[in-house]
């Protein structure tokens, strides 16, 4: 049986984008608008799409990057947002 991954507590800053959304590979997805910082719990080797959206009324999204859940900045330990 393989080992259970660990988990860890990342962050996300959204600067660029009027929203981004963070899809991870369970299928749950975070939504981050312009300006925010979300933080999250994700699992070591998860990998992470990060998505656009610039139309909320249209279900087209630009894939931004896709990215291992161990390359995004830690949260800091007070953030709770």
């Amino acid at each position: 049986m393989p080992p259970t991954p660990s988990r860890l507590r990342k962050a996300y800053v959204n600067r660029e984008h009027p929203v981004v959304v963070l899809r991870f590979e369970d299928g749950h997805e975070i939504r981050v608008q312009r300006g925010k910082v979300k933080t999250f719990d994700a699992y070591s080797g998860e990998i992470v799409k990060i998505v656009a959206v610039y139309d909320p009324t249209s279900s087209e999204r630009d894939l931004l990057e896709t990215i291992r859940a161990d390359e995004l900045p830690d949260a800091e330990p007070h953030e709770t947002r």
